[in-house]
């Protein structure tokens, strides 16, 4: 009895044994039968497989160059860009001398119209519209005084004409010309009534204008060509808008010789002073054609930008005209110099056989013969549209 009890315990014990090394003495085998290691089996505190070891792994060269381009790009100066499209036009007789025949007059079309004042530029008013500031040359007044000055052509219109601009999408106007006193400081101040009850900004004489379009602050001034005197007031007016602290300055010019192509010396040396001491778009009138243009310093000069909406006669023997533009852009403050213009051949009438005191766009052959005449007479620069 002894021996079988002994037996029994030697069995149990040799059992217990050999299960314990089956347990921890071997590693299992997966379903292949393969060893499996321990990332394989073993689970993590929620039960979950960790992930892959290289999810696990310190950042990588390529994301510390990502943080470095996030931290660069945190302290980095923002970089501000403002552009302005400006659009100028020519001399703008919105008006006639009363010694004209009534038939074909600038007010004839108004009524032949029935008193649609958006018809003088109805064909331009999109160009005006597609820009951020336009800028014609108001050479008359709107005024009912007859009393005139002693002159060969006092021009007028009556005050309610003052709506041909704005239904045109005429910005501003200069007065810099030697028609805004054919009646006097009273046709003088009546112009200006008319134009600050349809909002339109103006600016000559000793009058300047200062305008934040787009975020760029433009300081104008217009002058009337008057000899020696001319530098004096150039110097005044830059003075002023310098103060100001003017991100741009136009000059809008009343000057040169009538019916002339090519400027004279006076205005040469004239539009080069202006750009030496600050001016960054010189625009001429007067001499009733067309005149060059010229780059000079980086700046635009335009010596004459002819006739456009013109009421001062009823059959101009040059129609030809122009619509200039220029954008100008800022980045950080600094005017870049981009030279991003336009020149938009036109006609002062609509019609070759008489004024219709509807200026358009010329297209085809027509525009290519006015390119061609202002480039004749251009220097310091190449354009292609």
């Amino acid at each position: 009895m002894k021996k079988l009890t002994a037996f029994f315990f030697l069995f149990i014990v040799f059992f217990i044994n050999g299960f314990s090394v089956t347990a921890y003495g071997a590693a299992p085998e997966n379903k292949t039968g393969s060893a499996v290691n321990a990332s394989q089996t073993a689970k993590n505190i929620s039960g979950q497989t960790p992930a892959k070891d290289s999810a696990v792994q310190s950042p990588t060269k390529d994301s510390a160059h990502a943080n470095a381009v996030k931290e660069t790009e945190k302290n980095s100066p923002k970089v501000v860009r403002r552009s302005v499209k400006i659009s100028a036009v020519g001399d703008c007789t919105i008006g006639w001398d009363d010694r004209y025949a009534p038939g074909n007059r600038f007010d004839a079309y108004l009524y032949a119209n029935h008193g649609d004042y958006g018809y003088y530029l109805a064909k331009v008013r999109d160009v005006f519209r597609d820009s951020d500031f336009t800028i014609a040359n108001l050479e008359g007044t709107f005024t009912s005084y007859n009393v005139k000055m002693e002159k060969t052509f006092n021009f007028s219109a009556p005050e309610e004409y003052k709506n041909v601009l704005k239904l045109g999408c005429v910005d501003a106007v200069s007065l810099g010309n030697n028609h805004t006193y054919d009646f006097g400081e009273t046709g003088y101040q009546d112009t200006l009534r008319a134009l600050d009850s349809v909002e339109i900004p103006y600016f000559g004489h000793d009058q300047y204008l200062i305008k934040d379009v787009c975020g760029v602050k433009i300081g104008m001034f217009s002058l009337l060509d008057y000899g020696c005197q001319y530098y004096s007031a150039i110097d005044n007016a830059l003075a002023y808008l310098k103060s100001q602290h003017c991100d741009l300055i136009v000059a809008s010019m009343h000057w040169g010789t009538e019916y002339e192509y090519a400027q004279n010396y006076a205005q040469t040396s004239m539009a080069h002073y202006m750009i030496d001491n600050g001016v960054d778009l010189v625009l001429g009138s007067h001499p009733h054609v067309l005149q060059g243009i010229e780059k000079y310093r980086g700046r635009y000069i335009l010596y004459s930008m002819g006739n456009f909406c013109f009421g001062g006669n009823t059959d101009p023997a040059d129609k030809d005209s122009m619509i200039f533009q220029q954008t100008f852009t800022f980045v950080n403050g600094e005017l870049q110099q981009d030279d991003n213009i336009k020149i938009i051949p036109a006609s002062v009438s609509g019609v070759s056989w008489c004024n219709n005191y509807q200026p358009v766009v010329l297209e085809g052959a027509e525009k290519q013969r006015v390119m061609e005449k202002i480039m004749r007479y251009s220097s310091g620069f190449e354009y292609r549209e």
